[in-house]
């Protein structure tokens, strides 16, 4: 079992790749809401995240995570579409 110091240093770790991973996902959201708007398409596509996020939550192998990272993916979904939408409202200005 790991002490407090050594979890903490893998969890910075950790955060520290989800940062960088964080920013190419919104990178590829800015092509993503580029699309939409020259294709008058919706922020939200409710089917296509339902579907991501079951392919995703199948991705995992510990049952007990399931319900935590379907709450993970779906809060990145909604910062995504904030920064959708708030790209869209800096277009119009």
């Amino acid at each position: 079992m790991l002490n407090l110091e050594e979890a903490r240093v893998i969890i910075n770790e950790v955060d520290e790749e989800m940062a960088k991973l964080f920013e190419k996902r919104m990178k590829a959201v800015e092509h993503v809401v580029h699309y939409k708007m020259e294709n008058n398409l919706p922020i939200l596509d409710a089917k296509r995240e339902a579907e991501v996020i079951e392919r995703n939550i199948n991705r995992l192998e510990n049952e007990e995570l399931k319900p935590y990272f379907k709450e993970f993916l779906e809060k990145s979904m909604e910062v995504s579409r904030n920064y959708q939408q708030s790209i869209i409202d800096s277009s119009k200005k």
